[in-house]
């Protein structure tokens, strides 16, 4: 039996007594091999187990602003710097977001988040005051969590989504702060994190995770988890490139399933009772191992379609959940 397997099992049970990881010591779980993957797993999944439980959480996501977007993210579809097949349409009728929310809860998801292109807003844009109003009206005539993934916020405009019923803020940090100029220069890692607290400060829970794949090192996926742990976030996306023809990133190299796998693992050790969400480019880059992913900690799911890309059939993600005696 080698160290690493040794450290394994010491932090592993470590956490399940209530512990923490340090980043030093998720940094050496980083080099493991494939042979020791399984163990990080099952470790994980038993820290997934006692502190979250069964159940998965379903989310779902309606892209109500699309395309035609001024700032230069490297992956995205929808940067107006890029020349990609992703639908560009400005935002979509208050009465089709609120009938959009309402099918989206008769297929399973219990959260639903409205999302726009952009930079983000101040709380005084016409476009915001619709929003907030199909908030009110899901509020009203669903019994859905309600979630908004609309870019960079005010204080102000922070408190008016929250004064609406909005329970949750998506905002995605993407990347560590030291790989983050390489994926984007229109505006800076600041005025993202400013937004988180701002979200924090008006009541509301915030999702903020990443995309791996971008090109960073696993040194850098650590980095940045041991930042979201700092700012306490409550949800934890966990995307997978999955790299569009158009955009910077469209020859990027796609990652090892087993390398995702082993990431997943590490950041359940590195947020034992947070929600860890399996995001966009799960089926693309797992395929067959999709089920792993759970096996990894993973304990919150995207269904349906995402933003700019195709999703895998509802049903089969509920089959998948059924076969892994997971509740949801």
């Amino acid at each position: 039996m080698d160290e690493l397997w040794n450290e394994i099992l010491e932090i592993g049970q470590r956490i399940l007594n209530g512990g923490n990881i340090t980043r030093k010591e998720a940094e050496a779980l980083g080099k493991s091999k494939e042979s020791d993957i399984f163990l990080l797993c099952s470790f994980a999944n038993k820290i997934r187990e006692k502190f979250n439980g069964s159940d998965v959480d379903l989310c779902s996501v309606i892209n109500a602003k699309s395309g035609s977007c001024p700032e230069d993210c490297a992956f995205c579809a929808q940067s107006a710097h890029h020349h990609t097949n992703a639908k560009c349409y400005p935002l979509i009728d208050e009465d089709k977001i609120v009938e959009t929310a309402i099918k989206r809860e008769k297929t399973g998801a219990r959260h639903c988040d409205i999302c726009t292109s952009g930079l983000g807003y101040t709380g005084k844009e016409k476009n915001f005051k619709i929003i907030l109003n199909a908030f009110r009206r899901m509020k009203a005539n669903t019994n859905l969590k309600l979630c908004a993934c609309l870019g960079t916020l005010t204080m102000d405009a922070a408190q008016q989504l929250a004064d609406a019923g909005v329970e949750r803020y998506n905002h995605n940090l993407e990347t560590a702060r030291s790989f983050f100029p390489k994926i984007v220069s229109t505006h800076g890692y600041g005025e993202r994190i400013d937004t988180i607290r701002y979200a924090k400060k008006a009541g509301m829970e915030v999702c903020s995770g990443m995309i791996i794949g971008l090109g960073e090192t696993m040194e850098q996926r650590i980095e940045h988890a041991f930042l979201l742990k700092e700012l306490n976030v409550d949800a934890v996306p966990l995307n997978v490139l999955n790299p569009v023809k158009g955009t910077r990133l469209e020859n990027a190299r796609p990652l090892p399933p087993l390398e995702i796998i082993k990431t997943f693992a590490i950041m359940r050790f590195i947020f034992p009772d947070k929600n860890l969400r399996f995001a966009g480019g799960r089926e693309k880059n797992l395929k067959s191992l999709q089920p792993l992913g759970f096996i990894a900690g993973i304990n919150g799911m995207l269904i349906g379609d995402y933003l700019t890309t195709s999703g895998q059939e509802v049903n089969k993600d509920f089959q998948m959940l059924n076969d892994l005696n997971l509740t949801y």
